[in-house]
């Protein structure tokens, strides 16, 4: 079955990927999910779906969330999720990821932030997951920005704009996010990361488990596998991809990625290459 990972072991489990030709930063995503959970992983972009059918539970932000049927799914960039089924049959749902500088040139605005990770709005549910799936077969660029400011439009009652996300002080930890992302392909301890921001290796994993609830290995290998996507994307060979981000041999990437994303790398690769 087209776009289901040799991972998954429910035949009714699938996802599919597409980047929107003529938008660098714009990726789609649909799928059908029953039985598979997916692992903590990160999206550098804003997460933007719906729920068609079923629901979801993912933790986001250190907090569970249930996202029902019709609802919206709004997740601000570079934050760790999960995602798995909340009801029997599992759910279907679409997404778009739009990196933070693309929804700043696409609107002239910056500074978009959604407080909620989850609202429930069925009209404009429905609407934005007919205005996704027509984005899925669009072909004309005018007809194409035209259906982006249509989706801007209809998300914008759900946005703080220029109000969070610029201002926000800066953490603490955010030098060892940037360190861990400087330096993929590299051998750390926890005391390299300690170091950083004075603290002993205990007190570090302590204090950082509680700021953005995982482990720095979790954020360093969802760190890995995003970039891992973008190398993908670029039609690196998955081998090649694998040891770029530090990871021993393409089956450890394999087997991460997905765990991650639901789709091997090189399944991942052949849907989002061919659609460019």
């Amino acid at each position: 079955m087209q776009g289901v990972p040799a991972q998954f072991s429910f035949d009714k489990d699938r996802a599919q990927f597409r980047h929107l030709a003529g938008l660098p930063g714009v990726e789609l995503y649909h799928a059908h999910i029953s039985r598979y959970a997916f692992e903590p992983h990160t999206h550098e972009a804003f997460g933007i779906g719906t729920i068609d059918t079923g629901a979801e539970r993912f933790r986001y932000r250190g907090a569970q969330h249930i996202a029902p049927a019709r609802s919206l799914v709004l997740m601000n960039p570079d934050e760790l999720h999960t995602g798995e089924s909340a009801s029997e049959n599992g759910w279907q749902y679409r997404m778009i990821y739009i990196d933070p500088q693309q929804l700043e040139a696409i609107t002239g605005e910056r500074g978009w932030w959604f407080s909620d990770a989850v609202r429930f709005d069925p009209q404009r549910a429905v609407q934005i997951s007919r205005l996704l799936a027509a984005l899925w077969h669009v072909r004309e660029p005018l007809e194409r920005d035209g259906m982006m400011q249509s989706l801007i439009d209809l998300l914008r009652p759900h946005a703080r704009i220029g109000d969070k996300f610029p201002d926000e002080p800066a953490h603490r930890f955010d030098i060892v996010k940037s360190f861990l992302r400087d330096n993929l392909s590299c051998s750390l301890t926890l005391a390299d990361l300690a170091g950083l921001v004075s603290l002993s290796p205990y007190h570090f994993q302590r204090q950082f488990k509680a700021q953005f609830h995982v482990t720095p290995h979790q954020m360093l290998m969802a760190f890995r596998l995003f970039r891992a996507k973008e190398l993908l994307t670029l039609g690196l060979p998955a081998a090649e991809v694998a040891l770029a981000v530090g990871l021993t041999d393409q089956a450890h990437l394999t087997k991460t990625f997905s765990g991650r994303y639901g789709i091997t790398p090189v399944r991942y690769q052949k849907q989002v290459v061919a659609s460019r």
